[in-house]
């Protein structure tokens, strides 16, 4: 099977067609910078050494820092980290970030690992990282993928920081940290947040032909993956208006066409290490049926690879929204494209994550948080305001109401508006290309536009003869 890779780079040749640059350049602007492939030895539980096999790929120097989360997976290798990497160069440019594109990999199963391992693991990859410069604030920085979180950013930052103690800067060599140590609120829900504003961009775009009305009031969803991702995703649509009618996790699948409660399910799965057992709805012991179910918006929140020629027929969505990277195979996108289902890609749609830690890098490196700086002068601004209404109009606003109405942003209002608004400039962006360029989809639109993005940087940084 072709590698996340091989699907980058077919999309990337797709959209090069449309570009005007020199065709060197976009080779350049294409291929993978640095690859760093590692082993070394950890001591496992039981005493004996084990040599674990790990990966760091930085796609491209453009911008610096890279960035680009760190998963723990025993199927990680090279060409799986150069596809993420390369992504995620695309996904900074989308959204304006100024990153390159970064992704790591270390081969454990951190779900039948101890914590005590996982920890003894990702303190030595970060002296590893660190040994070879390929981490810090200023070099490659970091952040949650599948299979790690906000402990193991913990224990990344502290390690980097007992290596390198005059870097007064070293809270922002990773991100996603836990709140006590310097992240960010809106961090951990950050990419599901994001999804869910792409979707709300695409249902309200009067160019696309999906067929559905503007907002979320019933429309049915199914989501496929539960976990960070997916469950932030399928919370925003239901609390939005959505009907969540299918769940789909790695051991089973559940749907009704009446609605699923999502807490419910959440906690069944958390109860029994599964969907499996579920006692309402269609159960499905292979998960891969639950998406071919009936729905308007289909959410592929897992791993890549979930939409392939063998099942692209059978989906019964308007909209595919891509959450994970790389759900759809190109083969399989050309049949979306044939059945005139919109795919909304992971290029553009996923970059909620990248968009929320550039703000928690921002942070760490100013040393203050945002509404330090900003809450006490607009609880100000509008207390003025409040009572210059009052004042003109002679009527007393309500107590509750004026508390509310002069309350100042806190740090997390802050972050989800700046993440709503670089979704919606950044949507407008790929769609207005789309039309504009005659482009055959969103997926071409956004890689053009990120190609492009880089491509002029190389031209205007001289990195290109």
């Amino acid at each position: 099977m072709a590698s996340l890779y091989d699907d980058f780079t077919e999309y990337f040749e797709q959209a090069a067609q449309y570009s005007k640059h020199d065709p060197r350049l976009l080779e350049q602007v294409k291929s993978c910078n640095n690859v760093y492939q590692m082993t070394f030895p950890v001591e496992n539980d039981d005493g004996e050494i084990e040599v674990i096999e790990a990966y760091r790929a930085q796609h491209s120097h453009h911008r610096l820092p890279t960035k680009g989360g760190i998963r723990y997976s025993t199927m990680v290798d090279a060409e799986e980290v150069k596809g993420l990497a390369a992504l995620m160069t695309f996904k900074c440019a989308i959204v304006d970030v100024p990153f390159g594109g970064a992704k790591g990999g270390v081969c454990i199963d951190p779900f039948k690992s101890s914590p005590e391992f996982v920890e003894r693991v990702t303190r030595r990859l970060v002296i590893e990282l660190n040994s070879h410069n390929f981490i810090g604030p200023a070099v490659d920085v970091p952040a949650p993928d599948y299979g790690t979180g906000e402990r193991e950013m913990a224990w990344i930052a502290d390690t980097y920081h007992t290596l390198n103690p005059h870097d007064i800067n070293y809270w922002s060599c990773v991100t996603g940290k836990p709140l006590s140590l310097h992240g960010i609120p809106g961090r951990r829900e950050a990419t599901g947040l994001g999804v869910f504003h792409g979707i709300m961009q695409c249902l309200g775009d009067p160019h696309q032909t999906h067929g559905l009305s503007p907002g979320l009031d019933g429309k049915r969803v199914i989501v496929q993956g539960l976990g960070n991702v997916g469950y932030h995703v399928a919370r925003e649509l239901s609390e939005h208006g959505a009907r969540i009618v299918g769940i789909a996790e790695i051991d089973a699948g559940v749907y009704d066409p009446n609605g699923l409660d999502l807490e419910e399910v959440t906690a069944h799965r958390w109860e029994h290490g599964g969907i499996a057992g579920y006692p309402a709805g269609q159960v499905f012991a292979d998960s891969l049926e639950t998406i071919e179910q009936p729905c308007d918006i289909l959410v592929p929140a897992a791993l890549e690879h979930q939409i392939t020629t063998a099942n692209a027929e059978r989906i019964q969505a308007s909209i595919v929204a891509e959450a994970a990277n790389g759900p759809t195979t190109p083969d399989a996108d050309r049949i979306l494209r044939k059945r005139d289902i919109i795919v909304i890609p992971d290029l553009y749609l996923n970059a909620g994550g990248v968009t929320v830690s550039y703000f928690e890098w921002i942070k760490n490196l100013s040393h203050v948080s945002f509404d330090r700086m900003l809450s006490r002068n607009a609880e100000m601004h509008n207390r003025r305001l409040l009572d210059t209404i009052e004042q003109h109009t002679g009527a007393l606003i309500d107590e509750v109401k004026r508390w509310e109405l002069e309350r100042g942003p806190s740090e997390r209002d802050i972050v989800y508006d700046a993440l709503a608004q670089t979704m919606a400039e950044s949507y407008d962006r790929i769609s207005t290309l789309r039309r504009k360029r005659e482009l055959p989809d969103l997926r071409c639109a956004s890689y053009l536009y990120s190609l492009e993005l880089v491509a002029q940087s190389y031209l205007d940084l001289g990195l290109f003869p």
